[in-house]
């Protein structure tokens, strides 16, 4: 290993964050921008969100979802018509009061969300059952002005997705929420190989004007949880206010049932911070824009390059391959480049290698070599990435299990946090002032009501009053 190279990695265990930034970095996922609090995506980050929305996108598909696209402005008096959803916002929304040179007759804000865009036209669009359910997205920009921005985690423009729903039922409103919730379960969990947490937010915790929100929650390399996809159930809030109404099948006038819900670029902070090690980024191979590289060894002797670009050219039928044939650079640094990016599976051939129709296979997850007969190698590849995505997946399983404890008192819930940080699990009386508490205590905050509960005691962990709710507590991104 060329340890000139790998040098320029910070350490993961002496400081994550400055790691997270190498990899971000040096992997050529982005960049920053003269753009305070903005990134530029680099053509690797965004192939990887390409791949995250393509599965996303076909799941949407099969679950009846159409794509449809807003105006990433809305006048500021749409923004006011739900009171609780402009708190919720305030402090994040950024303003155009000027164009052309001249001032506007009305602000319009720059879409932090589009709940009031979608509401105000779905009140023109729908005026019988006949029209339900409405069940559409958009893949799309917003801008909040976050005051502290991190590459993915959290800038002030990213990309993501919004649904928008709109259901002649109260039942069928909540069966959609859910339904895609665990749609963003099997996005996380099958393609980027990590286990999620479900459950419900907290009252203090939920989206700004919904009843009810739902989450997936991931588990970080160093014990922090991060918000990796959520669903609202919005019930009647936007629908009373924007008049969203519809004739039912009795002739009577109703509101409409709504929902909404959305994952974003913060997965792909997810995939390097659930995964990624001392050399550098490690892609679960379903997500993995390269996920075979080919280096030839001694490439400047006869017939290597011939040999490896017949491989390519053999292999890429069944997977995305990148054969790496420049000639400026030593193989070791190659070996460095390709594991810094976190491509699942190097091959390796030499002229000895062809000679013993050969080649050399390296795992990136585990780093185990193994020689592969050339006429074993599609049927071992195809082994092979199932084997890596699994074992990904296991090792976050792990994690999880290692880094989960259980507290009755506050002593309990800090030591566990000091000594292992990761998920609490703890009673809770439902008291905001208890969640308050804690945070300030130990700067945890309730990460969700799993739907999953167990008894862990019978009184809350901060009060000591009586509690029926388990909640799953931990520090956050």
């Amino acid at each position: 290993m060329d340890k000139e190279y790998v040098k320029e990695l910070t350490n993961i265990e002496e400081d994550f964050a400055q790691w997270y930034t190498d990899i971000v970095l040096k992997a050529e996922l982005a960049d920053y921008t003269d753009t305070k609090g903005c990134i530029a995506i680099k053509p690797y980050g965004y192939a990887i969100w390409e791949n995250i929305q393509k599965y996303t996108d076909d799941l949407f598909k099969k679950a009846g979802v159409k794509n449809v696209y807003f105006p990433i402005l809305i006048p500021e008096s749409l923004l006011q018509k739900e009171k609780d959803h402009v708190e919720g916002f305030a402090p994040e929304v950024a303003m155009v009061t000027e164009a052309g040179g001249e001032p506007l007759e009305e602000k319009l804000v720059v879409r932090p969300t589009s709940e009031t865009m979608f509401s105000t036209l779905y009140s023109k669009w729908i005026s019988s059952w006949r029209d339900l359910p409405v069940v559409y997205n958009q893949w799309c920009n917003v801008l909040r002005w976050e005051k502290e921005t991190r590459p993915f985690l959290r800038s002030r423009e990213f990309l993501w997705q919004e649904g928008h729903t709109i259901h002649a039922t109260e039942k069928e409103a909540r069966e959609r929420t859910i339904q895609m919730l665990e749609i963003y379960a099997q996005v996380v969990e099958d393609l980027l190989a990590i286990p999620v947490l479900k459950g419900e937010k907290t009252p203090s915790e939920k989206f700004a004007g919904a009843e009810n929100t739902y989450t997936i929650e991931t588990l970080m390399h160093d014990g922090r949880a991060l918000q990796s996809g959520t669903s609202h159930y919005f019930g009647q809030n936007f629908t009373k206010p924007f008049n969203i109404k519809f004739q039912n099948k009795e002739g009577k006038e109703e509101y409409g049932y709504q929902t909404s819900w959305g994952i974003s670029t913060r997965l792909l902070g997810g995939v390097i911070m659930a995964h990624g090690d001392d050399r550098g980024l490690k892609l679960p191979p379903k997500v993995a824009p390269i996920q075979i590289v080919i280096v030839p060894v001694a490439a400047h002797k006869e017939g290597v390059v011939e040999k490896a670009t017949e491989l390519k050219n053999e292999l890429e039928e069944k997977f995305r391959v990148e054969l790496d044939l420049r000639d400026n650079y030593s193989t070791g640094y190659k070996f460095n480049y390709w594991e810094l990016r976190g491509v699942p599976v190097r091959i390796e051939i030499g002229p000895r290698d062809i000679e013993n129709e050969q080649c050399v296979v390296v795992r990136r997850d585990t780093l185990e070599k193994q020689v592969v007969k050339l006429d074993e190698l599609s049927k071992k590849i195809e082994e092979l990435l199932k084997e890596i995505q699994k074992h990904m997946y296991d090792e976050c399983v792990e994690r999880v299990k290692r880094k989960t404890t259980t507290a009755t008192n506050m002593e309990e819930f800090e030591k566990n946090l000091k000594e292992n940080q990761g998920y609490v699990k703890a009673m809770w009386c439902g008291d905001e002032a208890c969640e308050d508490k804690i945070k300030e205590l130990t700067g945890a905050k309730s990460r969700c009501i799993p739907f999953e509960q167990e008894h862990i005691s019978d009184k809350c962990v901060c009060c000591g009053k009586p509690a029926t709710t388990m909640v799953y507590w931990g520090r956050q991104y």
